[in-house]
């Protein structure tokens, strides 16, 4: 005998946990979500700006790093309602995280990063070594 969907035979609850993605799309994993921020990055003429939206984080939350001339910046929350004077079937808990990674360009200068968070806004400001900035850009005409 095969296990067809929808067969009156087994209840749908079985059948659906055969079904990958019926059982894997419903809200039941909702909590454990973890997204990447959204980021813009702006070149300026004496340093390099990145802008991160990662509003529902404290300040305490974030850390931002440098190793290798990769600048990575993290953050960790949790959330649980512990009632000990309730008998409960089900505790809820929320958990949030995320990492997000950036090369920096030879250009930069890793030893004079400036972090401020503010309003969910992480800002970074990374300056650029003096030698990129005393150079320039250089239009080259095609002949």
């Amino acid at each position: 005998m095969s296990l067809i969907k929808n067969n009156p035979k087994f209840p749908s609850v079985f059948t659906d946990l055969l079904d990958y993605d019926k059982f894997f799309g419903n809200d039941f994993f909702k909590g454990f979500e973890t997204s990447m921020p959204a980021a813009n990055v702006i070149e300026g003429e004496k340093s390099y700006k990145i802008e991160l939206a990662i509003p529902g984080f404290k300040k305490e939350d974030v850390k931002v790093n440098i190793e290798n001339e990769i600048l990575t910046i993290s953050a960790e929350t949790k959330s649980e309602k512990d009632d000990k004077n309730e008998k409960y079937t089900r505790k809820e808990f929320s958990y949030n995280s995320f990492t997000r990674s950036f090369q920096l360009p030879k250009t930069a200068n890793s030893d004079k990063v400036d972090a401020k968070y503010e309003n969910g806004l992480l800002k970074l400001e990374v300056a650029k070594k003096d030698e990129a900035i005393k150079q320039g850009r250089k239009e080259i005409s095609i002949g």
